[in-house]
């Protein structure tokens, strides 16, 4: 049965939904999901979206509490207001041109548009708080943001507008640079949406969902384009769609892609040969050719010749010419010593530990499986270990390879795909940092325009993420930590007078590392 408890951490109050039960063995077990906080100025639970809209879907609707928006009027106007948040956020956009690009292809909006994103990074709280927050902090002068107005916002522009912003954005931000390209699921429980649909679910969720699809530069660390299809499409059809919305948006640029072993297929690779586009692509061992080219290489790659500077990793790497699906083409072999070892010493021990299972004649059934693929049983409880079996499956163990079609070493091509985890980076940031691990939507339009104000609003979180390394500010503070210390910057307006109060030395150092001006102190 379940139970909302309270959990206190710090200075915040937590709202758990807590489930009793009793696991097999009849001992009692207990798990918690967070479903929202208590506001620390009115005493009020605050759920999460997701929580929201589950109890809706039950049946079981949840009560917010409303809020005398005409009493917080009056509050903001004589007090205080947050300014320093949107002062950097204002700043980093207006560096990476999203201001000036969204003032010229959604003219009428840009204002609401940066609002939304500006509260996206800075909350958690669901977008029906935001008028709240607007209050609150500083923004752009705009009408009222409360859910009907949210509503007729989202609805407001479109497919145009997002391709004009697009290719803008492109001419703007991105060179001919390596572009790492997935695709990620994205749950609702929306039954309006077209595109909601049942598929392959990423997160393993049984809901029904939609496909994003991303590009992000490997230089530039920012987001490149992103496309959205129903949930019920596959990974090659959206790729193919894909590639050829970017050579549009691209215009006269050059296409590089990197991707996993998830896009490989020989449709694939004819269709970027046919679009000139230039690609690395992971490739499983599950063809003949791959694993040909490994018996090849196998008793002559391991060469300091062919020591490739890679991280905390002894590799070695080859690059050869190959024909493949009537192209030539280039494969880039790397093999990892050290992890072939470890995981054939791991894979001797868990044998040898089945062996002894069954000696004993106590087999647990999460066993059985593997002793049957790794095992021959004979009479008498005879045991006889399957060394084709660990041959077979030690075969392609510390070997990776990427093809190609450009003339790039194989250490090149490693420090390359080596980038590419920032495509995956950026979901996470996508998901949990923006609060787009659930759609809480309920028509394709709007839809599209909250992923296309998430892709916006990401824009702005890589680049601070990027300063944040490269001027090393994650050893002092968090990206959170970093929010809340320029969050406490209060502007106060007395006779109409505006008034940025004094600056810490922790506020000074930040707008410093950013190289953004301090603001004006009255």
């Amino acid at each position: 049965m379940a139970s909302i408890t309270k959990q206190t951490v710090g200075n915040n109050t937590y709202l758990y939904e807590s489930h009793s039960f009793r696991d097999k063995e009849g001992r009692p077990r207990n798990t918690k999901i967070k479903i929202g906080k208590i506001d620390r100025k009115t005493g009020s639970a605050i759920y999460n979206e997701e929580y929201i809209d589950r109890m809706n879907a039950a049946g079981t609707p949840v009560s917010i509490p409303e809020t005398d928006v005409t009493e917080k009027v009056c509050e903001a106007i004589d007090n205080i207001k947050s300014y320093g948040l949107f002062y950097f956020l204002e700043k980093i956009a207006e560096k990476i041109k999203i201001i000036s690009i969204l003032q010229q292809t959604i003219p009428k909006y840009w204002r609401e548009i940066c609002n939304l994103c500006f509260y996206l990074i800075a909350n958690d709280k669901p977008l029906l708080y935001m008028e709240e927050w607007l209050l609150e902090n500083e923004s752009y002068p705009c009408t009222r943001m409360n859910s009907q107005r949210l509503s007729e916002l989202l609805a407001a522009f479109g497919h145009k507008e997002h391709c004009e912003f697009f290719r803008m954005w492109n001419d703007t931000n991105n060179n001919d640079e390596y572009m790492a390209l997935d695709i990620t699921s994205i749950s609702s429980y929306s039954r309006q949406m077209l595109s909601n649909e049942r598929g392959y679910n990423r997160d393993g969720e049984n809901l029904c969902q939609i496909n994003l699809c991303l590009l992000f530069g490997e230089e530039t660390q920012l987001p490149v384009y992103q496309t959205i299809y129903s949930g019920s499409i596959m990974d090659v059809a959206t790729f193919r769609s894909t590639v050829a919305e970017m050579n549009v948006i691209k215009g006269k640029k050059k296409l590089i892609l990197v991707m996993d072993k998830g896009f490989y297929g020989e449709k694939n690779i004819e269709m970027m040969m046919e679009n000139q586009c230039e690609f690395l692509m992971a490739v499983p061992f599950s063809n003949n050719w791959s694993k040909e080219l490994i018996e090849k290489e196998r008793g002559k790659i391991d060469r300091a010749s062919n020591f490739i500077n890679a991280q905390d990793t002894p590799e070695r790497g080859v690059s050869r010419k190959i024909d493949l699906y009537g192209y030539k083409l280039t494969a880039h072999l790397f093999y990892d010593p050290e992890k072939e070892v470890r995981y054939r010493n791991y894979l001797y021990d868990f044998v040898s530990y089945l062996k002894q299972l069954v000696k004993t004649g106590k087999i647990p059934i999460a066993c059985k499986k593997d002793i049957d693929n790794y095992l021959s049983i004979g009479k008498n409880n005879s045991v006889r270990i399957r060394e084709d079996v660990l041959r077979r499956e030690l075969e392609s163990v510390g070997w990776f390879l990427i093809l190609g079609n450009g003339k790039i070493t194989a250490q090149k091509a490693h420090d390359i795909y080596s980038k590419k985890d920032v495509i995956e980076k950026a979901f996470m940031k996508f998901k949990n940092l923006l609060g787009f691990h659930r759609l809480h939507i309920h028509s394709d339009l709007r839809m599209k325009n909250k992923l296309f104000v998430g892709f916006i609003a990401l824009a702005i979180i890589s680049h601070i993420h990027k300063v944040m390394k490269e001027k090393e500010l994650y050893s002092k503070m968090t990206m959170e930590k970093l929010f809340l210390t320029l969050s406490k910057i209060k502007k106060t307006t007395i006779s109409g007078t505006q008034i940025i109060r004094p600056l810490t030395r922790e506020q000074r150092e930040i707008l410093y590392s950013f190289s953004i001006p301090f603001p004006f102190v009255g």
